[in-house]
């Protein structure tokens, strides 16, 4: 296992197995790499790489305007980097998104492309909603600890107090100016991506009762992205990948294996 900083600036964690084609991770905004311990540990038999996209955790951001092509950039300079030719890739809620844009950019790297937590073509009252969610932020300077309330289950956070408390460190860590440039991104997505160019075959998965990357999201990205497939996640809400490991874990696994 390596954990190293590129000379660009990506934090990166590897797990490299010779026979195996990577299992690329990328988080949601605010958070890092670490979300995807589940993960991590589910598939310590693979090949994993797991980063922190610009401005989080160990990654440096080191311009003022950024865009989701900033982000595509990141990663296929980090895996042009590692010499690794084909990824299964999966993103988390602003990751989901980030995979998007790699995927359009760049669809002849992915093995297959995996969707957690996606948005798509958000109602006038979500895009309420997530408008003053930003307002706030930017008004507090500080992210609340609320998001962990939409993100989780009340029974799982009574449950697990230490990932409560890992959640909450990682989000009051991030540097403000940073977080809000890329939250703001998330917040004004226009869902422009050019769909045709994803060709690779796609999972879209989210929570059941996951409130801002809602089923109705999901069974619309279904409709819109060509060879995808749609899973819904049992009792699960925004981090299921956490909550709901095992469910989504197994998902992931049938998935690759069926397009490895």
């Amino acid at each position: 296992m390596t954990t190293r900083t590129t000379a660009s600036g990506t934090y990166y964690f590897l797990n490299q197995k010779k026979q195996s084609i990577p299992i690329v991770f990328i988080h949601g905004v605010g958070l890092t790499y670490e979300i995807w311990q589940p993960q991590l540990d589910f598939f310590k038999d693979y090949s994993t790489l797991s980063y922190d996209i610009l401005g989080h955790g160990k990654s440096s951001l080191n311009i003022q305007e950024i865009n989701f092509d900033d982000f595509s950039d990141q990663l296929i300079n980090l895996i042009n980097e590692l010499k690794i030719n084909k990824i299964h890739l999966i993103g988390f809620s602003i990751g989901s998104l980030i995979a998007r844009n790699f995927a359009t950019k760049f669809n002849d790297r992915l093995q297959s492309l995996t969707l957690l937590s996606s948005i798509y073509k958000r109602s006038e009252e979500q895009q309420k909603t997530v408008n003053e969610r930003f307002d706030q932020a930017k008004k507090e300077l500080k992210l609340s600890k609320q998001a962990l309330k939409r993100w989780f289950t009340d029974r799982y956070l009574e449950n697990n107090p230490k990932t409560y408390e890992k959640i909450s460190t990682i989000l009051s860590s991030n540097n403000m100016v940073n977080f809000l440039k890329v939250y703001e991104l998330f917040v004004n997505h226009k869902n422009d991506e050019d769909f045709k160019k994803i060709k690779a075959n796609t999972l879209i998965m989210t929570g059941e009762f996951d409130t801002g990357s809602t089923i109705e999201m999901s069974q619309e990205l279904n409709k819109v992205i060509e060879n995808s497939e749609l899973k819904i996640v049992k009792d699960g809400k925004h981090l299921c990948g956490i909550e709901c490991a095992d469910d989504v874990n197994l998902a992931i696994k049938n998935f690759v294996k069926k397009n490895d």
